[in-house]
């Protein structure tokens, strides 16, 4: 597609979306408008939309049409779905994983979020849509393959500083705080403890 036509059909789309908007207003339906999607023929408009319960939208639908003169469909989705139409930085900083590479939910749970040694603060395992982090179930595996490798906390660990007891797991740095007898507390790697 050439720049003019993309150019051409992102206009389409932001007028769609915003005599969608209006028309939401005017009829006082409880629905978010999120983005509009027109298709390459530009016969058919997709908007993508938000709402807690079920709306009537028909007479939205028939209204759009006429002034959109075009066939308009409506598509409700889901607050995963809305992260991915919209696109927004995500708490790491970076684009959405769904909206960048993740193509399915996986679902995630609070046990992943403790294997993984996260504090249960729903604010911090939480995403934009509300739901648990997508990247507590895809990086699952490689958390629980880390923990097999290292020793567990309360362990006790023979180190070159003398015997210890484990307090503490940074799994991405692969580092054990191990305190010692004298109640000194060292960040030690795995390759500097044994333990059985």
């Amino acid at each position: 597609m050439s720049d003019s036509m993309a150019g051409i059909q992102n206009e389409r789309e932001q007028q769609a979306l915003e005599e969608c908007k209006q028309r939401v207003a005017k009829l006082g339906l409880d629905m978010r408008p999120l983005v509009a999607r027109v298709n390459p023929d530009a016969n058919r408009i997709i908007i993508y939309f938000r709402a807690e319960q079920r709306v009537d939208f028909r007479e939205l639908v028939r209204g759009l049409s006429r002034a959109l003169k075009s066939r308009v469909e409506l598509r409700q989705v889901g607050p995963r779905d809305q992260g991915k139409l919209v696109g927004q930085l995500g708490m790491c900083g970076y684009p959405l994983c769904c909206q960048t590479f993740l193509r399915d939910f996986a679902g995630a749970s609070i046990k992943m979020a403790k294997q993984q040694d996260l504090v249960l603060n729903p604010m911090k395992i939480s995403g934009i849509c509300g739901r648990l982090l997508c990247c507590l179930s895809f990086e699952h595996a490689d958390y629980a393959a880390l923990k097999q490798k290292m020793p567990r906390v309360n362990q006790e660990v023979s180190t070159r500083y003398g015997k210890g007891k484990v307090v503490g797991l940074n799994l991405v740095k692969e580092k054990v705080s191990v305190r010692l007898e004298d109640q000194t507390v060292r960040e030690l790697t795995l390759d500097q403890l044994t333990w059985q």
